[in-house]
């Protein structure tokens, strides 16, 4: 279901269920938490999420299951909290991490994307949430992502109709953070920029848009880093600088 590999210093889940849209099974959430926990671990500056088969990103969960769910309600709850903690640790890491979205992102699919730092949109990109097109609701915490991101009507358009919509009418409303030709190939090329600056700014550049507390003293103890006195050595010696992690 998913592939961990590495490019250098950025990492990459892929999605590999092709077959199957890559819709995600309810025994495949903790696979999903359990991947995004093993990349955490890693020396990795920068996460990729992307899939195998650019005409689709991410179905969402598998409505197969899903219908399951009918006769087994004490199933129901165990799927929240697994969706939730694999969408929750996703969120939750501290490097970047990127969607690259080379094609269709729907429901929970939505859901894993919102939970990354930047989304792309290639040109075969399409978004939707679906819940209400099967009697069914959209999580809390992701609806709260999703009105964040483009705004309580937007927000409300998006779900109560699910219609589809494009990588520029996304960009347009703040769904994604850029439109382009190829997602993958964007996303690879803004994951090398990041990786190359200070490792230790971009983890406290990503809690302090986070909204983090101690912002302020964060800033006061970046002067006294092995990033800054790196940066600063470079930018004297008019080289490029040699980060660690």
């Amino acid at each position: 279901m998913y592939e961990i590999d590495s490019i250098g210093p950025v990492a990459r889940i892929s999605f590999a269920r092709g077959k199957a849209r890559n819709a995600i099974p309810i025994d495949q959430w903790d696979a999903l938490r359990e991947a995004v926990e093993t990349v955490g671990a890693s020396d990795a500056r920068v996460l990729i999420l992307r899939s195998t088969t650019r005409n689709i990103f991410c179905a969402g969960a598998d409505i197969g299951d899903l219908s399951s769910l009918q006769e087994r309600p004490a199933e129901r709850s165990r799927l929240r909290h697994l969706m939730h903690g694999a969408i929750e640790a996703l969120a939750a890491l501290p490097i970047a991490t990127i969607a690259a979205i080379d094609g269709g992102c729907y429901g929970a699919g939505v859901a894993i994307a919102l939970a990354c730092d930047i989304r792309i949109a290639g040109a075969k990109a399409a978004f939707g949430i679906t819940p209400a097109r099967i009697g069914i609701l959209y999580p809390t915490t992701d609806t709260a992502r999703l009105k964040r991101l483009v705004g309580e009507g937007q927000a409300a358009r998006l779900l109560y109709s699910a219609m589809t919509v494009d990588g520029a009418e996304a960009l347009a409303m703040g769904l994604v953070e850029q439109a382009t030709r190829d997602a993958e190939s964007a996303a690879m090329a803004l994951a090398e920029q990041i990786a190359a600056n200070a490792p230790a700014s971009i983890k406290g550049l990503k809690r302090i848009i986070a909204g983090a507390e101690d912002g302020g003293q964060m800033f006061d103890d970046a002067f006294g880093g092995t990033d800054f006195a790196e940066g600063a050595a470079a930018f004297r010696e008019r080289r490029k600088p040699e980060f660690r992690q």
